[in-house]
Protein backbone atom coordinates (compact mmCIF):
# COMPACT_ATOMS: atom_id res chain seq x y z
CA UNK A 1 0.00 0.00 0.00
CA UNK A 2 1.45 3.09 -0.77
CA UNK A 3 1.33 5.71 2.08
CA UNK A 4 1.15 9.33 2.28
CA UNK A 5 4.74 11.28 2.27
CA UNK A 6 7.76 9.46 4.12
CA UNK A 7 9.35 12.09 6.66
CA UNK A 8 13.18 11.24 5.26
CA UNK A 9 12.27 13.59 2.06
CA UNK A 10 9.79 16.06 4.05
CA UNK A 11 12.47 17.30 6.46
CA UNK A 12 12.03 20.57 5.01
CA UNK A 13 8.29 20.58 4.72
CA UNK A 14 6.09 21.20 7.79
CA UNK A 15 2.79 19.01 7.97
CA UNK A 16 0.92 21.59 6.90
CA UNK A 17 2.08 21.93 3.46
CA UNK A 18 2.86 18.75 3.14
CA UNK A 19 -0.37 16.31 0.83
CA UNK A 20 -1.87 14.18 2.61
CA UNK A 21 -2.26 11.75 0.10
CA UNK A 22 0.86 10.36 -1.92
CA UNK A 23 -1.19 8.54 -4.80
CA UNK A 24 -5.01 9.42 -6.73
CA UNK A 25 -6.83 9.05 -8.75
CA UNK A 26 -8.67 11.07 -10.57
CA UNK A 27 -12.04 10.29 -12.32
CA UNK A 28 -12.97 13.11 -15.03
CA UNK A 29 -16.00 12.92 -16.44
CA UNK A 30 -16.37 13.60 -20.53
CA UNK A 31 -18.77 16.52 -20.06
CA UNK A 32 -16.21 18.31 -17.62
CA UNK A 33 -14.41 18.72 -20.70
CA UNK A 34 -17.43 20.50 -22.64
CA UNK A 35 -17.11 23.63 -20.10
CA UNK A 36 -20.03 25.21 -21.62
CA UNK A 37 -20.19 23.97 -24.51
CA UNK A 38 -23.37 21.31 -26.27
CA UNK A 39 -20.66 18.91 -26.69
CA UNK A 40 -17.09 17.89 -27.55
CA UNK A 41 -14.08 19.19 -26.04
CA UNK A 42 -13.58 23.02 -24.57
CA UNK A 43 -9.90 24.66 -24.86
CA UNK A 44 -10.10 26.29 -21.84
CA UNK A 45 -11.87 24.23 -19.73
CA UNK A 46 -8.99 21.23 -20.78
CA UNK A 47 -6.51 23.61 -19.99
CA UNK A 48 -7.47 25.15 -16.68
CA UNK A 49 -7.90 21.30 -15.66
CA UNK A 50 -4.32 20.72 -16.64
CA UNK A 51 -2.82 23.39 -14.75
CA UNK A 52 -4.30 21.65 -11.61
CA UNK A 53 -3.53 18.75 -12.24
CA UNK A 54 0.03 20.77 -12.88
CA UNK A 55 -0.20 22.00 -9.20
CA UNK A 56 -0.59 18.73 -7.71
CA UNK A 57 1.93 16.79 -9.63
CA UNK A 58 4.30 19.47 -8.82
CA UNK A 59 3.67 19.09 -4.98
CA UNK A 60 4.74 15.07 -5.69
CA UNK A 61 1.62 13.79 -5.83
CA UNK A 62 1.52 10.53 -8.49
CA UNK A 63 -1.65 11.24 -10.29
CA UNK A 64 -3.61 8.74 -12.18
CA UNK A 65 -6.69 9.80 -14.53
CA UNK A 66 -9.66 8.16 -15.67
CA UNK A 67 -11.89 9.87 -17.91
CA UNK A 68 -15.02 9.37 -19.44
CA UNK A 69 -17.05 9.82 -22.96
CA UNK A 70 -19.87 11.53 -22.27
CA UNK A 71 -18.47 14.89 -24.18
CA UNK A 72 -18.03 13.09 -27.82
CA UNK A 73 -20.65 10.62 -27.16
CA UNK A 74 -23.27 13.23 -26.66
CA UNK A 75 -22.92 14.29 -29.99
CA UNK A 76 -23.27 10.97 -31.53
CA UNK A 77 -26.12 9.66 -29.15
CA UNK A 78 -28.87 10.70 -31.12
CA UNK A 79 -27.37 8.25 -33.81
CA UNK A 80 -27.41 5.33 -31.17
CA UNK A 81 -30.47 5.18 -30.27
CA UNK A 82 -31.73 1.93 -30.66
CA UNK A 83 -28.05 0.44 -31.03
CA UNK A 84 -27.17 -2.57 -29.48
CA UNK A 85 -25.85 -1.71 -25.76
CA UNK A 86 -22.82 -3.36 -26.31
CA UNK A 87 -21.93 -1.55 -29.93
CA UNK A 88 -22.63 1.47 -28.08
CA UNK A 89 -20.56 1.17 -24.92
CA UNK A 90 -17.55 0.09 -27.43
CA UNK A 91 -18.27 3.39 -28.92
CA UNK A 92 -17.88 5.33 -25.66
CA UNK A 93 -14.77 3.73 -25.05
CA UNK A 94 -13.59 5.17 -28.33
CA UNK A 95 -14.47 8.24 -27.00
CA UNK A 96 -12.52 8.27 -23.93
CA UNK A 97 -9.48 7.29 -26.08
CA UNK A 98 -10.02 10.69 -28.15
CA UNK A 99 -10.29 12.53 -24.50
CA UNK A 100 -7.73 10.54 -23.33
CA UNK A 101 -4.71 11.77 -26.20
CA UNK A 102 -6.71 15.55 -25.94
CA UNK A 103 -5.85 15.65 -22.11
CA UNK A 104 -2.33 14.03 -22.94
CA UNK A 105 -1.11 16.89 -25.35
CA UNK A 106 -2.62 19.78 -23.37
CA UNK A 107 -0.05 18.30 -20.35
CA UNK A 108 2.60 18.18 -22.73
CA UNK A 109 2.09 21.80 -22.92
CA UNK A 110 1.78 22.47 -19.58
CA UNK A 111 5.38 20.54 -19.60
CA UNK A 112 4.04 17.66 -17.87
CA UNK A 113 4.72 14.18 -19.13
CA UNK A 114 1.15 12.02 -19.41
CA UNK A 115 1.17 8.30 -20.88
CA UNK A 116 -2.15 7.08 -22.35
CA UNK A 117 -3.10 3.55 -21.65
CA UNK A 118 -5.71 1.55 -23.06
CA UNK A 119 -7.51 -0.92 -21.76
CA UNK A 120 -8.90 -2.01 -25.60
CA UNK A 121 -6.13 -2.17 -27.89
CA UNK A 122 -5.42 0.38 -30.70
CA UNK A 123 -1.44 0.45 -30.17
CA UNK A 124 -1.22 2.85 -33.47
CA UNK A 125 -1.97 5.52 -30.86
CA UNK A 126 -1.58 4.44 -27.40
CA UNK A 127 0.05 1.86 -25.73
CA UNK A 128 -1.84 -0.76 -23.96
CA UNK A 129 -2.72 -1.07 -20.17
CA UNK A 130 -0.52 -2.82 -17.87
CA UNK A 131 -0.29 -2.39 -14.73
CA UNK A 132 3.67 -3.02 -14.03
CA UNK A 133 3.92 -0.46 -16.64
CA UNK A 134 0.97 1.87 -15.31
CA UNK A 135 3.02 1.56 -11.81
CA UNK A 136 6.38 2.43 -12.91
CA UNK A 137 5.62 5.46 -14.55
CA UNK A 138 3.95 6.40 -11.62
CA UNK A 139 6.50 6.39 -9.55
CA UNK A 140 8.93 8.09 -12.26
CA UNK A 141 6.49 11.32 -11.70
CA UNK A 142 4.43 11.01 -14.77
CA UNK A 143 1.21 10.80 -15.12
CA UNK A 144 -0.86 7.83 -16.10
CA UNK A 145 -4.34 8.09 -18.52
CA UNK A 146 -6.44 4.88 -17.99
CA UNK A 147 -8.41 4.80 -21.58
CA UNK A 148 -11.24 2.74 -22.84
CA UNK A 149 -12.57 2.13 -19.33
CA UNK A 150 -12.52 -1.16 -18.00
CA UNK A 151 -12.77 -2.29 -21.91
CA UNK A 152 -15.86 -4.28 -21.39
CA UNK A 153 -19.16 -3.11 -22.50
CA UNK A 154 -22.02 -2.76 -19.23
CA UNK A 155 -19.27 -1.28 -17.23
CA UNK A 156 -19.39 2.14 -16.61
CA UNK A 157 -16.26 4.80 -16.25
CA UNK A 158 -16.71 5.26 -12.51
CA UNK A 159 -16.37 1.49 -12.20
CA UNK A 160 -12.91 2.06 -14.82
CA UNK A 161 -11.99 4.64 -12.07
CA UNK A 162 -12.43 1.96 -9.02
CA UNK A 163 -10.65 -0.76 -10.29
CA UNK A 164 -7.70 0.66 -11.65
CA UNK A 165 -7.65 3.06 -8.34
CA UNK A 166 -7.87 -0.45 -6.64
CA UNK A 167 -4.73 -1.82 -8.90
CA UNK A 168 -2.59 0.74 -8.51
CA UNK A 169 -2.91 1.23 -4.80
CA UNK A 170 -4.26 4.52 -4.73
CA UNK A 171 -5.28 6.07 -0.93
CA UNK A 172 -8.38 7.23 -2.68
CA UNK A 173 -10.17 8.12 -5.80
CA UNK A 174 -11.38 11.69 -6.78
CA UNK A 175 -14.50 11.86 -8.63
CA UNK A 176 -14.30 15.19 -10.21
CA UNK A 177 -17.80 16.43 -10.96
CA UNK A 178 -19.58 19.78 -11.75
CA UNK A 179 -21.31 19.85 -7.89
CA UNK A 180 -18.90 20.35 -4.78
CA UNK A 181 -19.76 17.63 -3.62
CA UNK A 182 -22.76 14.94 -2.27
CA UNK A 183 -26.04 16.91 -0.55
CA UNK A 184 -28.85 15.76 1.41
CA UNK A 185 -30.95 16.76 -1.93
CA UNK A 186 -30.44 17.83 -5.25
CA UNK A 187 -29.09 21.03 -4.87
CA UNK A 188 -30.47 22.61 -8.11
CA UNK A 189 -33.86 21.62 -6.99
CA UNK A 190 -33.60 21.91 -3.21
CA UNK A 191 -32.60 25.26 -1.70
CA UNK A 192 -32.63 23.44 1.75
CA UNK A 193 -29.61 20.57 0.44
CA UNK A 194 -26.74 20.73 2.84
CA UNK A 195 -23.38 19.23 1.73
CA UNK A 196 -22.08 16.41 3.47
CA UNK A 197 -18.70 16.98 4.50
CA UNK A 198 -18.21 13.17 5.60
CA UNK A 199 -20.49 10.07 4.88
CA UNK A 200 -19.96 6.30 5.29
CA UNK A 201 -21.07 4.06 2.48
CA UNK A 202 -23.14 2.35 4.19
CA UNK A 203 -25.08 5.84 4.57
CA UNK A 204 -24.83 6.84 1.38
CA UNK A 205 -26.28 3.40 0.12
CA UNK A 206 -29.31 3.79 2.91
CA UNK A 207 -30.20 7.46 1.61
CA UNK A 208 -29.98 6.34 -1.97
CA UNK A 209 -27.89 8.86 -2.70
CA UNK A 210 -25.74 8.80 -6.03
CA UNK A 211 -22.13 9.08 -5.73
CA UNK A 212 -21.58 6.49 -8.14
CA UNK A 213 -22.55 4.16 -9.88
CA UNK A 214 -23.37 0.58 -8.03
CA UNK A 215 -20.88 -1.77 -9.24
CA UNK A 216 -18.16 1.55 -8.52
CA UNK A 217 -19.31 1.99 -5.36
CA UNK A 218 -19.19 -1.53 -3.79
CA UNK A 219 -16.00 -1.96 -5.72
CA UNK A 220 -14.83 1.16 -3.26
CA UNK A 221 -15.97 -0.41 -0.26
CA UNK A 222 -14.79 -3.47 -0.43
CA UNK A 223 -11.40 -2.33 -1.23
CA UNK A 224 -12.06 0.11 1.70
CA UNK A 225 -10.76 2.43 -0.66
CA UNK A 226 -12.30 6.53 0.37
CA UNK A 227 -14.10 8.26 -2.34
CA UNK A 228 -14.05 12.23 -2.53
CA UNK A 229 -16.51 13.95 -4.91
CA UNK A 230 -15.92 17.37 -5.44
CA UNK A 231 -16.00 20.15 -8.48
CA UNK A 232 -13.70 20.53 -11.05
CA UNK A 233 -14.74 24.00 -12.08
CA UNK A 234 -14.15 25.17 -8.70
CA UNK A 235 -10.41 26.95 -8.75
CA UNK A 236 -8.06 25.36 -6.14
CA UNK A 237 -10.49 22.59 -5.35
CA UNK A 238 -8.14 19.46 -6.59
CA UNK A 239 -5.19 21.04 -4.71
CA UNK A 240 -7.49 21.86 -1.38
CA UNK A 241 -8.80 18.06 -1.51
CA UNK A 242 -4.65 16.79 -1.83
CA UNK A 243 -3.67 18.60 1.46
CA UNK A 244 -6.57 17.46 3.06
CA UNK A 245 -8.88 20.04 3.86
CA UNK A 246 -12.46 20.23 4.13
CA UNK A 247 -13.82 20.49 0.13
CA UNK A 248 -16.35 18.72 -1.28
CA UNK A 249 -17.17 15.32 0.32
CA UNK A 250 -15.35 12.15 1.81
CA UNK A 251 -16.79 8.81 1.49
CA UNK A 252 -15.44 6.46 4.07
CA UNK A 253 -15.75 3.18 5.26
Amino acid sequence: MVHAHSADNNDKDSDMTAPVYKRILLKLSGEALMGEDQYGINRSSIERMVSDVAEVAKMGVEVAIVIGGGNIFRGVAPGAQGMDRATADYMGMLATVMNSLALADAMRQADLTARVMSAINVERVVEPYVRPKALQYLEEGKIVVFAAGTGNPFFTTDTAAALRGSEIGAEIVLKATKVDGVYTADPMKDASATRYSTISFDEAINQHLDVMDATAFALCRDQKMPVKVFSITKPGALKRVVMGEDEGTLVYV
